[in-house]
C-alpha cells in the first residue's frame, strides 16, 4: 500500500511537535524526513530544520518545501558532526537495517535534548489492515515472524530505545484517520500498489475492486467516502 491519503499525518506531526516542545529558536533534525512535511510543520512554529533521508529525490522535495532548512542525503546510521535539541524519527524504525545503531546516533547529536519517533500501532489497532485482508486471497502466504517482536509491540520499542542508551520519557498514542471522498480514491491507490498489482494479475482489477469495496464497506460515511483510523504511538525519550 501507498503511505495514506494527503495529510494524513498532520495529527501525528503536532503531537511530535508537541511532545518535544518544538517552538521559536528550536533546532530539529528529521530523520527521513521524506518529502519535508514534518519539517515544514516544524519550521512553521519558528524551529530551525535540518533532515537526512537516502532518497535523493526526497531530499530535493524537503529543501524545495522547506527553504530556509538544510537537507542532506545520508544515512541515518551515521550522523557525522550534526547537531540538534530535538531529533525526530516518524515511522522510520521499521526502515533501517539497525533500529538501536540509529537511535544510538539520535541519541549521540542531541546531548541534553530529545529524541522523538514514532511508529504504528498493532495491527489489530489499525483500520488499513482492511486492505490487506481484502487481498489475502491472492496474495503469498505471510511469512511469521523470527522470534523477535515487531516495533509495534511497546515493549519492543521501549527495549530498543534503552539499549540505544536512551531513558524513555513518555510513550503516548494518536489516532489518524484516513479519509478517502470516493470509491475511486480508496481504490486506485490499491491499484497501483505493490499487492494490488499482484492481486489484479491473479484475478483481474475489477475483482480486486469489488474486494475492497466489500471490505470497507463498514468503514463507509454517510456521505460515500471512507474513513479508517489509525492508531500510531509516539515515544519521547532523552540520552541517559
Amino acid at each position: 500500500m501507498n503511505e495514506g491519503p494527503r495529510g494524513w499525518a498532520a495529527p501525528l506531526h503536532t503531537r511530535v511537535l508537541d511532545l518535544a516542545g518544538v517552538g521559536a529558536g528550536t533546532a530539529l533534525l528529521d530523520l527521513g524526513c521524506g518529502p519535508g512535511d514534518l519539517a515544514r510543520a516544524a519550521a512553521d512554529r519558528g524551529a530551525r530544520v535540518s533532515g537526512i533521508d537516502l532518497d535523493p529525490s526526497a531530499v530535493a522535495a524537503a529543501a524545495t518545501a522547506v527553504p530556509d532548512g538544510t537537507f542532506t542525503v545520508g544515512d541515518v546510521h551515521d550522523l557525522g558532526p550534526l547537531r540538534a535539541d530535538v531529533v525526530t524519527a516518524v515511522q522510520l524504525l521499521a526502515h533501517v537495517r539497525n533500529p538501536v545503531r540509529a537511535l544510538r546516533e539520535a541519541a549521540r547529536v542531541a546531548p541534553g535534548g530529545s529524541v522523538v519517533l514514532t511508529v504504528w500501532g498493532r495491527e489489530a489497532e489499525c483500520d488499513v489492515r482492511a486492505f490487506g485482508e481484502a487481498l489475502a486471497a491472492w496474495l503469498p502466504p505471510r511469512r511469521q515472524p523470527d522470534g523477535a517482536a515487531p516495533v509495534t509491540e511497546p515493549s519492543r520499542l521501549r527495549q530498543l530505545v534503552e539499549l540505544a542508551g536512551l531513558e524513555v520519557v513518555e510513550l503516548a498514542e494518536v489516532v489518524c484517520p484516513f479519509t478517502y471522498p470516493d470509491e475511486d480514491a480508496v481504490v486506485v491507490p490499491v491499484l497501483d500498489s505493490g499487492i494490488g498489482r499482484l492481486a489484479a494479475r491473479r484475478t483481474g482489477p475489477a475483482q480486486v475492486r469489488a474486494a475492497v469495496l466489500d471490505r470497507l464497506a463498514p468503514h463507509r460515511t454517510a456521505d460515500g467516502g471512507y474513513r479508517l483510523d489509525n492508531l500510531f504511538r509516539v515515544l519521547l525519550a532523552r540520552p541517559v
